[in-house]
């Protein structure tokens, strides 16, 4: 892997993610209850002050909002709903004065149905060079009134939606593997190749630092588009598990490195999709400051992960193989090393995260309540201590849980297309201060932001737990503090081992050590750096990790 001395910012950084719209409502009171990019720059003092090395802001681009800004109409300009393109430019400013790098959200597998190019692929019928930017197809059986093939939507459903042409009568279809509002684009049109470097240049020139790739794994779909060969739904060994971490229904990889069983995927992983990110690539590094791009990429094994992270395609790619993980010493360990052992191979670095917008908050995944606390501390101590770099989820330094929203609050276009929770839960405004909603977070007390928080939060939030030495928050600030003074510059080789319930592994001379079991165990001799909890003596207690030189 890099020398030390030659590691770019991005490496080893810890990325804290803002969710844009419920991060902080900056706007002149009384709000509007939803969170902007002046709110982002009023808290950038926080970020700096927990310790992270940089901030990923999900899209806030012109949009709709179908699907809460991943459904674009325009690229190059902010939703008035975040704010003004100079609000951008005032969060990059004072961001890097306070020596904070800004990752934003690209969205490219697919636009809103607002997008100009849509509208106009709608207006100028089938054969035409606008509906060639998209997937438009005649549907099958009688007068065309099936979809083209058996793919589904992510967020239920087909993936087709057939379209009116000019006259009114019904037309061809068009694909879209997430909401309806969100048709994909065909990425072998050269003119959508086109259009997203220009997009990037646009966001390169005005100051940014990197790029997130939304579903960076579903820019091409198999040409043929077949028919896709579904499992067996009574098969009790399918992997694919859409409720066992929240995500509604992507690709994930497998819980367990060494038995796999591959699925039939043709809209995801086609080896087309590469070419895209050598020329990403190549428009990266005309830029100064080690720009950078991650993938957020659901494939089905770490290897196949690790593809989009050869030298000359994308720096980072999402390790969702830990998040997926279960509360286990040997499941821990079997991910650490097979990903370290994939990423290798491409001479890139590993990253761990926990949570994001799309899955269950991990304390809640653990089991909930002062348990399901308890772990998330631990696994984010280990996480903390591993080569690479790490992302963390607004709120998670909260020790936030996934919050039960009530049917007439809920948002996620996935509770509308199949009527389950989705992921609103993990999406409720941040609690910054107060004894009530909406916690500081905006607009006037007793009024509620636009996902409801609920009224048991005075305890958790920032303003709460910045009094408390044993908060989670304090927990997080020490963390970061000590990855930084222990960790920075260390050298790569780790190897993850487990004693019986204990997951175990030593890096730059301490040892990291979390106990997955039910039973207290001894310590490792030697000096206790930080713990995730209460250490009785020289015991390991169960649910707890520790760093020991």
């Amino acid at each position: 892997m890099t020398a030390a001395a030659e590691r770019p910012w991005w490496y080893d950084a810890v990325v804290y993610q803002v969710y844009v719209r419920s991060f902080a409502d900056g706007l002149p009171v009384p709000g509007d209850g939803v969170g902007d990019l002046r709110g982002i720059t009023s808290r950038l003092p926080y970020l700096r002050d927990l310790g992270v090395d940089a901030l990923w802001i999900t899209p806030f681009y012109r949009s709709p909002q179908k699907d809460h800004g991943y459904d674009v109409a325009d690229y190059s300009d902010v939703d008035p709903l975040f704010g003004e393109l100079a609000d951008v430019d005032t969060l990059l400013a004072t961001a890097h004065d306070l020596g904070l790098r800004v990752i934003v959200d690209l969205v490219p597998n697919h636009t809103s149905d607002q997008h100009p190019w849509f509208q106009a692929a709608l207006a100028a019928g089938p054969g035409s060079p606008e509906r060639a930017r998209y997937l438009f197809r005649d549907g099958k059986g009688p007068g065309g009134a099936e979809p083209p093939n058996n793919w589904g939507s992510i967020f239920g459903g087909p993936a087709w939606t057939r379209a009116s042409e000019a006259n009114g009568e019904p037309g061809q279809w068009f694909l879209h593997l997430f909401d309806s509002t969100q048709p994909d684009l065909d990425w072998r049109n050269p003119e959508v190749g086109d259009m997203f470097e220009g997009v990037l240049r646009f966001w390169l020139d005005r100051g940014v630092d990197g790029f997130r790739v939304d579903v960076a794994h579903g820019l091409f779909k198999e040409e043929s588009l077949r028919d896709q060969v579904l499992p067996d739904p009574d098969d009790p060994d399918d992997p694919d598990d859409p409720d066992g971490t929240g995500a509604v229904g992507e690709p994930r990889q497998a819980e367990s490195m060494v038995e796999r069983v591959v699925r039939d995927e043709p809209m995801w992983e086609q080896p087309e999709v590469h070419d895209v990110y050598r020329r990403w690539r190549r428009v990266l590094e005309e830029y100064p400051g080690d720009r950078m791009a991650v993938a957020e990429a659901w494939t089905q094994t770490p290897e196949s992960m690790a593809e989009f992270i050869r030298p000359d395609e994308l720096h980072q790619a999402f390790n969702f193989a830990w998040l997926s993980a279960p509360w286990s010493a040997s499941a821990f360990a079997e991910v650490v090393n097979t990903s370290i052992a994939a990423v290798a191979t491409a001479d890139a670095a590993p990253t761990w995260v926990l949570s994001n917008h799309d899955v269950v908050r991990h304390p809640t995944r653990y089991g909930g309540g002062p348990a399901g606390l308890a772990r998330a501390r631990a696994a984010t101590l280990a996480m903390l201590a591993l080569p690479g770099s790490a992302y963390l989820y607004q709120g998670e330094e909260l020790g936030l849980e996934q919050v039960d929203v009530p049917p007439e609050a809920r948002q996620d276009p996935s509770w509308f297309r199949t009527g389950e929770p989705g992921r609103d839960g993990c999406r409720v405004p941040m609690p910054w201060s107060g004894s009530a909603p909406p916690y500081g977070f905006g607009g006037p007390e007793g009024t509620q932001p636009w996902i409801p928080q609920p009224t048991g939060w005075a305890g958790l939030t920032v303003e709460a737990q910045q009094a408390d030495p044993d908060s989670t928050l304090a927990f997080y600030r020490r963390a970061l503090a000590t990855r930084r003074e222990v960790f920075a510059g260390a050298d790569d080789e780790t190897t993850a081992a487990t004693d019986g319930d204990l997951l175990v592994f030593r890096r730059a001379g301490v040892t990291v050590v979390l106990n997955a079991g039910t039973y207290p165990a001894p310590l490792p001799a030697g000096e206790v750096l930080i713990s995730s909890g209460p250490l009785p003596g020289a015991v390991l207690p169960p649910d707890t990790a520790a760093w020991v030189r």
